[in-house]
C-alpha cells in the first residue's frame, strides 16, 4: 500500500519560515506529480504548490514569491519552503501524490500537518 507521510508543520510567527517534507513508500511504478494542498477552517482544500515529474511547477497566486515546492527524486520525498508566512496560511496542508502503476494513474493524500502562523 503506498503511503505518503508528512512532517514539519507547527506553530510560527508572522514573517517565519517552516518546511514541510513528504515521503512516498511502497510499491510505486512512476511518479507523476507531487503537490502541497492546504484546508484552513470553514473553507474549501485549495491548491497550494504542485511540481510534475518533468519539473514543471505551479503556485496559488497568494503563496508566489514566498513559498518554493522543490523534489528529491531519491528519496521520493517533496518538500515546501514557506518563508515569510501570515496567519492567513494557517490551515491543514496535505501532501498529494500521483503515480502509475500500469499506466493507471492513482491518487494518494497525506494525513495532514498543522500550520499554525500567529500574528
Amino acid at each position: 500500500q503506498v503511503q505518503l507521510v508528512e512532517s514539519g508543520g507547527g506553530l510560527v510567527q508572522a514573517g517565519g519560515s517552516l518546511r514541510l517534507s513528504c515521503t512516498a513508500s511502497g510499491r510505486i511504478f512512476r511518479i507523476n506529480a507531487m503537490g502541497w494542498y492546504r484546508q484552513a477552517p470553514g473553507k474549501q482544500r485549495e491548491l497550494v504548490a504542485s511540481i510534475t515529474s518533468g519539473g514543471s511547477r505551479t503556485y496559488a497566486d497568494s503563496v508566489k514569491g514566498r513559498f518554493y515546492i522543490s523534489r528529491d527524486n531519491a528519496k521520493t520525498t517533496a518538500y515546501l519552503q514557506m518563508n515569510s508566512l501570515n496567519p492567513e496560511d494557517t490551515a491543514v496542508y496535505y501532501c498529494q501524490l500521483v503515480y502509475s502503476n500500469d499506466m493507471v494513474p492513482i491518487v494518494v493524500w497525506g494525513q495532514g500537518t498543522q500550520v499554525t502562523v500567529s500574528s
